[in-house]
């Protein structure tokens, strides 16, 4: 979606710009590893990953402003949301006393909403500044740490809810839980009902629609900090009513977790994970993989062709060109 809020008085002049800005990093080999012949169809094997911008905690929530030609994304243990300019390459402060902001993405009027783990809410960005809370508990019991989210074509609202911040001060508040659910919910921003969608979860995180919105994809990454908790992506059938049904594992990710993930317009699941980012079929046939040398958290596609992939990756802002466009979501 090309129009929206363009929150224009959110963004101050003046903050301090990454020194690394637009530099390529340099390697001796390619950053390109290539399981099935049909992930050359999805590169560029000219283009090269660029760090845009160091200097973070743990970087996560990327969202893409198409109207801005700017990309917002989170800052975790730093409680702060930065903004990326696109044309001029230059990185400010969207937002600090981010509440341990992580997932963060649009409304269909252009709106950012928010995953606040710190503070276990889910909120939206006004035009003006201001910030409204659309869920923070759900049967009268505070939520966990809202942790990723998307919204779909109908306005409905899908985030996974883990306790990773209420576990640790260094991505959330300690806290006891309230609820004894790792679940994922949709909720309903016009009449403010929150459902719970899916409960069988070790730790659920990162999700996204196919294209069709027939699909939804949801990881698990209870591997983190259960060495024998799961590290898969799970595929959901989503009902005319919005019910979920399914919900088998369709790819194994290693090392380290799968974490955020986006579809392609050819139904692709580019997935964060530890060793940058792995492309994977519609059936889970890994395809190949985009070697980033830290653990990629997030990622998602920009640009105007929607072709650049932005990579939030541990202490770095990434991207690459390739040749797939993501699917256009709010």
């Amino acid at each position: 979606m090309e129009v929206g809020v363009t929150y224009s008085t959110m963004v101050p002049s003046g903050v301090t710009t990454a020194a690394d800005s637009m530099t390529h990093l340099p390697t001796g080999e390619s950053i390109y590893e290539i399981v099935d012949p049909r992930f050359l169809e999805c590169i560029d094997q000219v283009a090269q990953l660029e760090r845009l911008h160091g200097g973070l905690r743990w970087a996560e929530g990327p969202v893409y402003f198409a109207d801005q030609h700017a990309l917002l994304f989170s800052d975790i243990p730093n409680r702060r949301i930065l903004r990326y300019d696109e044309h001029s390459g230059v990185v400010t402060t969207f937002r600090n006393g981010s509440h341990n902001a992580n997932g963060n993405t649009r409304d269909l009027q252009g709106r950012l909403i928010t995953c606040e783990q710190g503070a276990g809410r889910v909120t939206r960005t006004e035009p003006d500044g201001s910030i409204t809370v659309l869920a923070d508990s759900f049967e009268g019991r505070r939520l966990n740490a809202p942790n990723d989210v998307v919204v779909k074509s109908d306005g409905t609202i899908w985030f996974s809810d883990p306790s990773y911040g209420r576990e640790t001060s260094f991505v959330g508040v300690p806290r006891p839980r309230e609820l004894d659910v790792d679940g994922v919910y949709r909720l309903d921003p016009a009449s403010g009902e929150l459902a719970l969608v899916a409960a069988d979860f070790s730790k659920p995180n990162g999700l996204a629609f196919s294209a069709d919105e027939t699909k939804l994809y949801i990881v698990d990454s209870g591997f983190l900090p259960d060495p024998e908790g799961p590290r898969h992506v799970r595929e959901f059938d989503v009902g005319p009513d919005n019910a979920l049904s399914g919900g088998d594992v369709l790819v194994e990710i290693q090392p380290g977790i799968p974490d955020g993930l986006r579809v392609d317009d050819a139904g692709r699941l580019w997935i964060g994970a530890g060793d940058g980012v792995h492309c994977v079929a519609p059936d889970g046939t890994l395809l190949g993989k985009i070697r980033v040398p830290e653990a990629s958290a997030n990622l998602a596609f920009g640009g105007p062709e929607r072709n650049r992939l932005y990579i939030t990756a541990t202490t770095s802002l990434y991207a690459v060109f390739v040749n797939v466009r993501g699917v256009q979501r709010p």
